[in-house]
């Protein structure tokens, strides 16, 4: 009779362990980011987050909406996808950090935020490097700019591909801007940073930081001349109603970095992985489609207001404008590396 009472107490402690082990695993599906099981090639059960610092009729929103939708569709169900746009979980200040601790599995930052974790970033910046969209996405998706990306790992991060904004281009209130010369003695919002401040101390003008929601008063009250952005940017906030003359320039860009961590990323089994990619491929074209016709309306919706006269440069004007800012283009073409200015030139 004792040696029953054994075997059966023996049978119901190993019915426990079971258990306890069956209930820790079921646990490890469910759990965000990359934590699921890796033993097995089944689908991992994952809640991810994307945030982003814009609204959500941009290309930021546009692109992580897509996301989402291939994402939860090609898993099932089993992958459920949160986006919290306008800054609603982290902001320019503290997304990148929450990144690297796995709070936050997919950010998306302007590029010209990431320039203090590597200089290569500087590119967005470089003056004329870039004539339109489809030849920075082209550096972006090339050899040279997938390097640049690379040079992230070092923090725990992985650039994954390009989504664009747009070419930036100059308004202000004191006159056209068709030479460089125009520009001497503006004051101008940038975004800072010391390529843009030395760009446009070449060519005599000031520079000051402002934050972005605060521009249009800023604009309003004349507490700078005048600033850069993209079209999409300045019809959206109205700028054109309290500035008089706008220059079609594409002298630098506003673009950004879809960015992921290695540990979220190296979490997911192969199958898992597959989908989250399919997911960053649509997400991407639909992004990078939407950027375009979004500035294209806006260029329109800018000319009808009629607030703002709009002048295009000339290729003789452009090619003054770079003849004004060698020295500059020269000094950065070292720091960033003359291989991939060469290669970005090429483009």
């Amino acid at each position: 009779m004792k040696k029953i009472r054994s075997f059966m107490l023996v049978v119901l402690s190993l019915v426990v362990l079971f258990s306890l082990v069956a209930c820790g695993s079921s646990e490890t599906n469910s759990k965000e980011g990359g934590e699921g099981p890796t033993a097995d090639n089944g689908i991992q059960e994952l809640t991810i987050k994307i945030s982003h610092v814009v609204a959500e009729h941009t290309p930021k929103h546009q692109g992580a909406l897509k996301m989402k939708e291939v994402i939860e569709k090609e898993s099932g169900g089993k992958i459920k996808v949160q986006i919290y746009p306008n800054s609603s979980l982290f902001g320019d200040k503290d997304e990148y950090q929450n990144l690297v601790a796995d709070n936050v599995q997919f950010i998306l930052p302007d590029m010209m935020k990431l320039v203090g974790n590597d200089e290569g970033f500087n590119m967005e910046s470089m003056p004329f490097i870039f004539e339109d969209d489809a030849q920075s996405i082209a550096f972006w998706d090339g050899e040279k700019g997938k390097g640049i990306f690379q040079r992230l790992e070092k923090d725990g991060v992985l650039g994954l591909t390009m989504w664009p904004n747009g070419g930036k281009h100059i308004t202000n209130n004191v006159r056209p801007i068709k030479l460089p010369e125009d520009l001497k003695g503006l004051k101008l919002r940038t975004q800072g940073g010391q390529l843009l401040e030395s760009m446009y101390a070449e060519l005599g003008a000031g520079s000051a930081t402002i934050p972005f929601g605060e521009l249009y008063t800023a604009l309003q009250q004349g507490t700078v001349d005048g600033q850069e952005n993209t079209l999409s940017n300045i019809e959206s906030k109205k700028f054109d109603e309290v500035q008089k003359y706008m220059t079609i320039m594409n002298h630098t860009r506003v673009d950004y970095a879809l960015l992921t961590n290695t540990k979220f990323w190296n979490g997911l089994n192969d199958e898992t992985k597959a989908i989250v990619q399919k997911g960053i491929d649509e997400g991407t074209i639909i992004a990078r489609d939407f950027a375009k016709q979004l500035n294209d309306q806006a260029l329109e919706k800018i000319k009808e207001n009629g607030k703002t006269e709009i002048y295009v440069l000339s290729e003789e004007e452009i090619a003054a404008f770079k003849k004004a800012l060698e020295p500059v283009y020269n000094e950065y073409k070292e720091k960033i590396g003359v291989d991939i200015i060469e290669d970005a030139e090429s483009r």
